[in-house]
């Protein structure tokens, strides 16, 4: 008889292959685009991968040791940044989907459903970092001359590695869900992640400036460059023990490449043993805490009380502090309903919001950090270059959440989106509400942290104003992108939305997010007025091009999907 696990991995692959099929079906013009988009971006990410070490590794007598650390800190990044990330998709995938709710009251037991939720959410947290590291390590090992038994070996300890922070994500999931309303738990987690903020302030602080003339000795000057880099060598981060066998498989030191290896081996088998065999009763609980309990603020009923002693409301449908939040705004009582509606279904969810703070404490290191490019702002290349680029890490911010939380919101409507459809705002405008409300909410994000980062840049306000009125033009052009492939491609049945955001459309969007960026930074640096030297004429005529090309490109990226969204929940059939 097949065992349980087994026939779920089945049943799962099978239907992954049929939906791959109906997709080739349905539009094999965009499953070219999308595999081209794939093999360029692991071409192109080989090459940059390529020529970025290749250059590192020419410093006579400090190459290797500037690659070396730029791969023990590279891998110390991606291992918090996984940890995270299994931590909110396992949390969905155990309390928050259908499919698990449905195993639990099946005859199967706990400990088995446990299993193929955490293998489920491994792989949807890591696909992304395999896709990322693949280019990488060959063309790291491409650069210092390899052996051919390199690439396999690295393979293996990838495979190895990844599985640490999909047991331990998962295991904090259970207890992040057993312990998340209490107060005692909420305060200890804001002063960590305060905290966390401040360490890392504290850290990655500018070194104190050194007379050369005081210590000549060029390994100790860049060993005071790189100080903040001591934490990705503490020898108990999985991380490190990743990187000391890469690395010491690259220069042949076979057995003490195998001893980190096994290293690693001996704690995923440890770790998953525990986690596959003795977390069963634990997640039991928490998922029957969980199904119990309200929202985190449910306890705190003192807001609503005095809301109906106020508002005088009959008990059945009180308006709350929200209600009347949005009713100070002027909003219709349909619009206001479903705004409402929208919000209170993202604070219910803890992995939506959780997913918010996190970007914010990423968005908070990335602001702290500008300073550090602040040295050379003299020279107008650097200052042409950071100031771009600049521009494209808001940007990209951006699209991750047009592309995390604005794509999925019409499919989050599920099999009830007939309600939706015949209430008196009807899905057309129920999809312009979702595109104003989500374009502004990313534009109070973008353009104060646009202007921020740009001060801190010490740059002047005519640059400053160029930005902001780009960013503007790319917040809008991204979140009607989002919103409209998010109708073009709905997918009803499903209620996580990082699983929404993993198929078809979700990969379409992402990617026409980063073309659009990469093409509306390179076209406006083109036709940038401090980037060129020539007559005044010269450079308003190119400047005049470089805005036309971009707006353009805008309008197609932006509008275009935005009408055809419109048209096609307009077509929808109820």
């Amino acid at each position: 008889m097949e065992s349980p696990l087994r026939l779920l991995l089945r049943i799962s692959l099978v239907g992954a292959w049929r939906r791959l099929g109906s997709v080739r079906q349905q539009s094999k013009l965009l499953v070219l685009f999308i595999s081209v988009f794939l093999v360029g971006y692991l071409a192109f990410s080989y090459g940059l991968f390529r020529l970025g070490l290749g250059f590192i590794n020419r410093f006579p007598g400090l190459g290797p040791l500037l690659v070396e650390r730029l791969l023990f800190l590279l891998f110390a990044f991606l291992f918090a940044l996984l940890l995270l990330s299994n931590l909110v998709i396992a949390y969905t995938n155990l309390f928050r989907n259908r499919e698990t709710q449905f195993l639990l009251t099946a005859p199967v037991p706990v400990q088995t459903v446990f299993r193929w939720k955490c293998l489920e959410s491994l792989v949807l947290a890591s696909w992304a970092f395999l896709f990322l590291i693949a280019p990488l390590l060959v063309a790291y090992g491409q650069t210092v001359r390899v052996a051919w038994h390199f690439y396999p070996a690295v393979a293996v300890l990838v495979g190895l590695f990844i599985v640490l922070p999909g047991v331990l994500g998962a295991t904090g999931a259970i207890w992040l869900a057993r312990f998340v309303d209490r107060r005692t738990f909420q305060v200890l987690v804001a002063v960590v992640f305060v905290g966390g903020i401040g360490a890392l302030w504290w850290n990655l602080r500018p070194p104190p400036a050194v007379d050369e003339a005081a210590d000549a000795r060029v390994l100790n000057v860049i060993d005071r460059l790189l100080n903040n880099t001591s934490l990705a060598h503490a020898p108990w981060l999985p991380s490190y023990w990743l990187s000391a066998s890469v690395e010491n498989w690259a220069e042949g030191a076979l057995s003490t490449a195998l001893f980190f290896a096994l290293v690693l081996l001996s704690h995923v088998l440890f770790f998953g043993l525990l986690a596959f065999t003795q977390t069963g009763a634990a997640f039991a609980t928490a998922a029957d805490l969980v199904q119990s309990r309200g929202g985190l603020l449910a306890h705190w009923t003192w807001w609503r009380r005095r809301s109906v002693a106020t508002a005088g409301a009959a008990p059945g449908y009180p308006p709350d502090g929200l209600d009347r939040a949005l009713s100070w705004l002027g909003l219709r009582p349909a619009t206001r309903a479903h705004v409402t509606k929208d919000l209170r279904l993202f604070f219910r969810d803890t992995t939506q919001w959780a997913q918010t703070a996190l970007l914010f404490g990423l968005l908070a290191v990335y602001v702290l950090n500008l300073r550090q490019f602040t040295r050379r702002m003299d020279v107008p290349f650097w200052l042409n270059a950071v100031s771009f680029l600049n521009l494209g890490a808001c940007a990209l911010n951006v699209a991750t959440i047009s592309t995390r939380f604005v794509f999925p919101q019409f499919s989050l409507e599920g099999r009830r989106v007939w309600l939706v459809g015949l209430a008196p705002l009807g899905l057309p405008r129920v999809l312009a509400l979702k595109f104003r409300i989500a374009a502004g909410l990313a534009l109070l994000l973008a353009l104060p942290l646009l202007v921020l980062s740009t001060r801190l840049l010490q740059l002047g306000w005519s640059r400053t104003v160029f930005f902001a009125v780009a960013i503007t033009c790319m917040t809008f052009t991204l979140n009607g992108l989002a919103t409209g492939l998010g109708a073009l491609y709905p997918n009803f049945r499903e209620t996580n939305p990082s699983k929404i955001v993993s198929g078809f459309g979700g990969t379409l969007t992402l990617i026409l997010s980063f073309g659009y960026i990469l093409g509306g930074v390179v076209v406006l640096a083109v036709g940038s007025p401090w980037s060129w030297r020539g007559d005044g004429g010269f450079l308003v005529g190119r400047a005049v091009v470089s805005w036309s090309v971009f707006l353009l490109l805008s309008a197609l990226m932006g509008i275009v999907p935005y009408r055809l969204g419109q048209r096609q929940v307009a077509r929808l059939e109820l």
